[in-house]
């Protein structure tokens, strides 16, 4: 029987025989430990730092697979979309907002199939965080856990500063009052158990999907001539003065970071694996969306927005406040209660998305302070009795003060600074997933573990998929802050675009302090520069090559001796629940309603 032919049998067998099989194939293969084979004792290898998966001691799994999809799509669509499309749109005009979104949708999309290949493999809390440990280097690990939970924190707080900028679509007196509000009310949330913040994801990001379906019909029907002035508008906004490419090249370039921005938060569905139900199942169900949810919810809605919004509107974004180009489209087709009507369910996207990063954030800690060794004060491990890391929260909940600073700066300038440094807070993650991707697959591959092992397999990115993260994300990095630079330059714009690097560069050093690496591991062969000279000594080494090698060979991963059994996820009766329930549903009486339903959801 081939691969093919097993694979196919297992998936069409009932779910508790799934697990019976799982079971004796893990039984049949314990005596096969990579780590003694390259160690013959039982010290833990150089980068294996795992963190333990969900337990009853710890996080719950309890998300479901309608709570993950709907979790996935509420970091999808957010204030990037709704708000920051309009400062895209005047930045860099109609043409370099569609191309723009389109490349970072691109490499986003195959960033996430590494990530689900890693995610599904090991369904763990810190996702890529953890990976990064795990595979490629334990200081970078460090340094980019760090990173993101700041990034998370800061996202919480520039969605805060997002709500006084829609609320000054009514009013702008006193909007901070708003944003005190929603920080109480996501606090709250999050402090309860997990199926709360799942829940209240699942509504909110239904209520976007809804919105952005809407927005799409309503944007064509706009462009044909369905307007308060009933013209047709067509193209023509693409040929006013300074459209397409508003700014040139630069204008084009600073689109990227807002671009990211918007993406942001895709990635962060694979925090969710360690808490989510049958992650092994539900994970690839949900990475495999994400390529539609890209074309539908943001390439099709920028052309929209580049059609009937000219990148000249007045308030598209300013030092004041900032216009979404939803609302705009919205009153276009016929009155302000319409507007009205958009605004208020970019509030509550703001809401949801205020909500996924705190929660995010939250996780991202929790996984820094249970890692072996620890890599945050383990005070941020305890959990309430319903699952919450309560102290981990409480610290990431505390950064959203930074969204108060915007009654002295202004919103809309303090809103840009904070979406840069989240933009490229995100990118930072994803040149950190191909990294562990890249050493993960090799590692695969090099200590001879067959290919049909593997969970989930995006077969059709192997092996070009993690060098092309990689270099395009680093090569949009540098680039992103052009107008910073050139023709006049500008030190807050600069420092927002590049101060992450090297505040990483810092934060590795730092934990390479704090936990000196051990001795080397065993050479692998590697390609060398050196060539022998008279006397067989080695040719002398540059400075840069002997600090390079010191941080290679004692901290960087060995693919040979990471240990890549330890927290594979095997399906057991609980994750099987919601299999064993729809099986039931979808035999019983009223089975054509709940395969509507099933459908629908």
């Amino acid at each position: 029987m081939s691969v093919t032919d097993h694979h196919d049998l297992e998936a069409a067998s009932p779910p508790l025989a799934r697990i019976d099989s799982r079971k004796s194939k893990a039984a049949s293969s314990v005596d096969v430990d990579t780590q003694d084979l390259h160690h013959g004792s039982s010290a833990p290898p150089v980068g294996a730092l795992p963190v333990p998966p969900a337990d009853k001691k710890g996080l719950h799994r309890a998300l479901s697979a309608r709570q993950v999809s709907m979790i996935a799509i509420a970091g999808t669509i957010g204030t990037g979309l709704f708000l920051g499309t309009g400062r895209s749109l005047s930045q860099g005009g109609p043409a370099s907002i569609l191309l723009c979104y389109g490349i970072v949708g691109f490499i986003v999309y195959i960033t996430l199939l590494l990530l689900g290949e890693m995610a599904t493999q090991y369904p763990v809390a810190g996702s890529f965080n953890a990976y990064a440990t795990r595979f490629f280097s334990p200081s970078y690990g460090f340094a980019l856990s760090w990173n993101y939970w700041f990034n998370d924190a800061v996202s919480v707080a520039s969605d805060l500063v997002a709500a006084q900028l829609v609320l000054q679509f009514w009013t702008t007196s006193h909007t901070w009052v708003v944003s005190l509000i929603f920080w109480v009310f996501l606090v709250v949330v999050n402090s309860v158990h997990v199926r709360a913040y799942g829940e209240m994801e699942y509504w909110l990001a239904s209520l976007k999907v809804i919105t952005v379906v809407i927005f799409i019909i309503l944007g064509i029907v706009v462009n044909a001539g369905g307007n308060q002035a009933h013209e047709y508008i067509g193209a023509r906004f693409w040929h006013i003065p300074g459209a397409p490419f508003v700014g040139g090249f630069g204008g084009f370039a600073r689109v990227f970071v807002t671009a990211s921005f918007a993406y942001g938060g895709t990635e962060s569905l694979g925090i969710t694996a360690g808490e989510t139900k049958n992650p092994s199942r539900n994970m690839p169900k949900v990475v495999k969306l994400v390529f539609w949810r890209i074309l539908l919810f943001y390439i099709l809605t920028i052309l929209l927005i580049g059609l009937n919004v000219p990148w000249n509107y007045p308030n598209l974004s300013n030092k004041e406040t900032t216009t979404s180009p939803f609302t705009i489209v919205f009153q276009m087709a016929g009155s302000r209660v319409a507007g009205s009507f958009m605004n208020t369910v970019i509030l509550t996207s703001v809401l949801s998305a205020g909500n996924h990063a705190l929660f995010a954030g939250t996780r991202v800690l929790y996984g820094l302070s249970v890692t072996n060794p620890p890599q945050a004060p383990t005070i941020f491990s305890r959990t309430t009795r319903s699952g919450v890391p309560l102290f981990a929260l409480i610290a990431t909940s505390s950064i959203s003060i930074l969204c108060f600073g915007s009654s002295f700066i202004g919103s809309g300038e303090l809103w840009g600074w904070l979406q840069n440094i989240v933009g490229v807070s995100n990118q930072i993650a994803w040149v950190s997933i191909g990294l562990a991707s890249w050493k993960f697959r090799r590692a695969w591959v090099r200590q001879g573990r067959p290919l049909s092992e593997m969970k989930f397999r995006a077969a059709w990115t192997w092996p070009w998929g993690p060098y092309f993260v990689v270099i395009s994300v680093v090569a949009i990095i540098i680039i992103q802050g052009w107008t910073s630079v050139i023709p006049e330059f500008s030190a807050v714009d600069f420092v927002s675009f590049y101060i992450e690097i090297p505040v990483m560069i810092l934060m590795y050093f730092v934990w390479m302090i704090i936990w000196p690496p051990g001795p080397p591991s065993p050479p692998i062969s590697l390609p060398t520069d050196e060539e022998p000279v008279e006397g067989g000594a080695p040719a002398r080494k540059s400075v840069g090559r002997r600090v390079w090698e010191f941080v290679s060979h004692n901290d960087a991963v060995d693919i040979l001796t990471v240990d890549l059994k330890r927290d594979e996820h095997e399906e057991n009766v609980e994750d099987l629940e919601d299999d064993l329930e729809r099986e039931g549903n979808l035999k019983g009486r009223y089975r054509w309603l709940w395969r509507v339903y099933y459908a629908v959801v």
